[in-house]
């Protein structure tokens, strides 16, 4: 095929989104090298992301070419044979045991903390969807998703005559819900994370508080001393790196950690659909996330069945589309602090990344759910909270 050939295959895929080639409008793709099209029928989504990152196109809002992309994409077989490959290869590979998993944290979350410190909210550093219902700022949404999941567990208030409760936190970040929950509520902390520079992090601010940071794998938990040992489990951001070959694994493990009577809130990105491991976007996988994957709903469900009981569900997949143009601003205003530790390859990737995935969750392509789980063991009806 031709350059020219390989052109008028992506304006037939582009027109129904209603994006057009050198078009005027801010989300039309503006194309610098005639080499695009090839790349990106060839290779499908790892084409498209490198040659935005080799500059070879733009456009102007690249949220909105993304929320157009994912909101009416028809699913179009490309000739992406590692791809491929790599899907036969999932049916054998656990690509989030203790060897993969480390690869995501070495690649992502072990990035300069000061670059995080500038893009994130500044005082919890929260690397998750923000709870925008009556927020206007990117601090105040990501306080109200921290209180929203103290109260969906049910955390006791500082000022109660209760016993202080136990929390469990499978992947803690840089340690914010740790540092919330233990000053706002009456609770110590034990979490788990396998990232050193997030860790260094939740040390440091939570050393005067009742928490522990554990520089492990979450799987370690399965200790004797943690049998029935926890009132409540958090899990924020971190089952996109579960998978599916363990999603059954990780709730027995809850299981095996939770006190009769407690409460497991489960907070995760998640799909509409079920996929098998492996059949993770290409270019994020590469880039971004290594060995990622996002579960769906019947996942999460049929990996929980027969130990948890489902006592709330909520999807606030649209305010993460807020969190991520927040995130975005201030990556963009801060880049010259960084611009001459991090090349304009990594600038461009990292705009890809944040954008692209606002405009997913714009469409609705990706969801954030939020699960709460109980052993069937309370003792009255689970009182939800919005």
């Amino acid at each position: 095929m031709t350059s020219e050939s390989y052109k008028q295959v992506c304006e037939k895929i582009l027109d129904p989104l209603d994006i057009k080639i050198n078009g005027n409008r801010p989300w039309d793709m503006q194309v610098h090298n005639p080499e695009t099209y090839k790349r990106i029928i060839t290779q499908g989504s790892i084409g498209l992301g490198e040659s935005y990152m080799d500059g070879w196109w733009d456009v102007e809002e690249l949220d909105q070419f993304f929320y157009r992309i994912t909101k009416k994409l028809p699913r179009i077989k490309l000739a992406d044979m590692k791809l491929i490959l790599r899907v036969l290869g999932s049916k054998f590979v656990n690509f989030q045991n203790k060897k993969y998993s480390k690869r995501v944290a070495e690649k992502h979350y072990d990035l300069d903390n000061d670059f995080y410190r500038y893009m994130l909210d500044p005082k919890y550093m929260q690397y998750t969807c923000g709870y925008w219902k009556n927020a206007k700022t990117l601090e105040k949404a990501q306080v109200d998703k921290l209180n929203l999941i103290c109260k969906k567990l049910h955390l006791p208030s500082k000022y109660d005559k209760k016993i202080r409760e136990r929390i469990l936190e499978f992947g803690c970040g840089f340690g914010g819900f740790a540092n919330f929950a233990t000053k706002n509520y009456k609770c110590e902390v034990v979490a788990y994370n396998i990232s050193k520079e997030q860790v260094k992090h939740a040390r440091e601010i939570n050393k005067n508080l009742p928490v522990e940071i554990k520089e492990t794998d979450y799987r370690e938990a399965e200790i004797k001393e943690y049998k029935k040992h926890f009132h409540k489990i958090a899990s924020i951001g971190m089952c996109e790196h579960v998978g599916p070959k363990n999603y059954r694994k990780f709730m027995k493990l809850s299981d095996y950690c939770l006190k009769d009577g407690g409460l497991f809130l489960l907070h995760t990105i998640g799909r509409s659909t079920s996929a098998r491991q492996g059949q993770s976007d290409a270019w994020t996988n590469k880039y971004i996330f290594p060995g990622g994957h996002l579960p769906s709903v019947a996942q999460i469900t049929k990996a929980a069945e027969g130990l948890f009981r489902l006592e709330d569900f909520q999807n606030i997949g649209y305010d993460y589309d807020k969190t991520l143009m927040a995130w975005f601003e201030n990556f963009d205003k801060n880049w010259p602090k960084f611009k001459d530790k991090l090349d304009d390859r990594f600038y461009r990737m990292w705009k890809y990344y944040l954008l692209s995935c606002a405009g997913a969750f714009r469409s609705g392509s990706l969801s954030l759910f939020q699960f709460v789980f109980s052993k069937g063991t309370l003792p009255g009806t689970y009182q939800g909270v919005r």
